[in-house]
């Protein structure tokens, strides 16, 4: 189990069940009350006046117990099933779900994954893959290997298990994204590769908890996660409609970047990525220099991030100007909300260390409140 503290963890998971408690509320209530406990301790005439919070969300405290028989459970099914909870306060939480206006506040997983890896990158594309969109998927993954991405998709037919197989035969490690929960497969048939994905340092990761019922409407749900995951998306084959175009339409909205392989003109499934070309959502996917080009990526650089870190002195700064400095080095350029969300620390302590830091040459602000370093 990712989070040590059982109650911390009970407490935020019954938060998570109360209905109506998107992320956004999920959010405010951890920012005006510190935790989850604190919510649920706190008396509900101070509860009312947390903005967005009304007397309704007050009241249904009162099935707290409720929440908490039904967090306790879970926990339990999850220890018996070898499964990994993760809250969004959790330090393992992806930092790049973070960002989103719509992440999930609790993430299931099964395998060691790491969420925060330096790359990723999302293949998807139609499950009725011709042998064109198999020869292609192989390649784009073959020509990958020397970046050392990790690969995510969503275990589907098609392009989806494709993508994962072939990253298991190059060593890559690679997340299935499921629209069922990780301990139930979809498709069965792909439980085999899930098990070798979890044993080569990759594994399953899922916002529904063991033993919840699929419903058609979780895999579309499940696209926003493969996006935001991702530093880029490569739609390999689409007919019109489908998952992979949701896929790509989601990660556009996030400003990801978003590639698509051109097909032949006659094929169906050549349709929905000759689209996002034409319609300018997507740009056309030649080779592993468009990666380059657009994400900074090269062979020799992986590890430059860490090197600049190295070559700075970071012993005269305080340990949240080295996460930002290193954060940057990371993400290039942050709004000063998300560098918040992703440090979990307040605007004004942000602000101030920022400042410094700008003071100090090391950084600079850029306009919409952005910020990058010098060099």
């Amino acid at each position: 189990m990712s989070n040590p503290n059982n109650e911390d963890l009970i407490f935020e998971l019954s938060l998570n069940l109360i209905p109506k408690i998107g992320p956004s509320l999920y959010r405010n209530i951890l920012a005006y009350t510190g935790s989850a406990k604190e919510f649920f301790d706190m008396p509900a005439g101070k509860i009312s006046k947390i903005p967005r919070v009304n007397k309704k969300f007050a009241e249904i405290r009162k099935d707290k117990d409720q929440y908490f028989r039904e967090a306790s459970d879970i926990i339990s099914n999850c220890r018996k099933k070898g499964i990994n909870i993760l809250t969004f306060s959790d330090p393992k939480f992806p930092s790049r779900l973070k960002v989103m206006d719509d992440c999930p506040m609790v993430l299931y997983t099964k395998g060691e994954i790491n969420l925060n890896p330096n790359r990723s990158l999302a293949i998807v594309g139609t499950r009725n893959v011709t042998e064109y969109g198999k020869n292609i998927t192989k390649k784009i993954i073959e020509d990958i290997v020397p970046y050392h991405a990790t690969i995510v998709s969503g275990l589907a037919y098609g392009v989806d298990i494709e993508a994962h197989k072939t990253s298991l035969a190059n060593n890559l490690p690679t997340i299935g994204i499921l629209g069922s929960s990780v301990d139930q497969i979809y498709p069965a048939l792909h439980k085999n590769t899930a098990d070798q994905m979890i044993e080569s340092g990759g594994g399953l990761v899922s916002e529904y908890p063991p033993g919840t019922v699929m419903h058609p409407s979780n895999f579309p749900r499940r696209n926003r996660i493969i996006s935001g995951l991702s530093d880029a998306v490569i739609v390999v084959e689409a007919a019109q409609k489908g998952g992979a175009l949701i896929t790509a339409e989601i990660a556009f909205s996030y400003n990801k970047e978003v590639f698509a392989v051109p097909g032949n003109l006659l094929s169906t499934y050549s349709e929905g990525c000759n689209n996002l070309i034409r319609s300018m959502k997507a740009t056309i996917y030649t080779g592993p220099k468009d990666l380059e080009e657009a994400l900074s990526w090269s062979k020799e650089n992986l590890s430059s991030s860490n090197t600049k870190t190295k070559m700075l002195d970071l012993s005269k700064y305080n340990d949240e100007e080295k996460d930002i400095l290193n954060l940057l080095m990371e993400k290039k350029e942050l709004e000063i909300d998300q560098i918040a969300i992703l440090l979990n620390v307040s605007i004004s302590s942000l602000a101030s260390n920022l400042l410094n830091l700008e003071f100090e040459g090391l950084i600079k602000s850029l306009p919409g409140k952005k910020y990058k370093l010098t060099q």
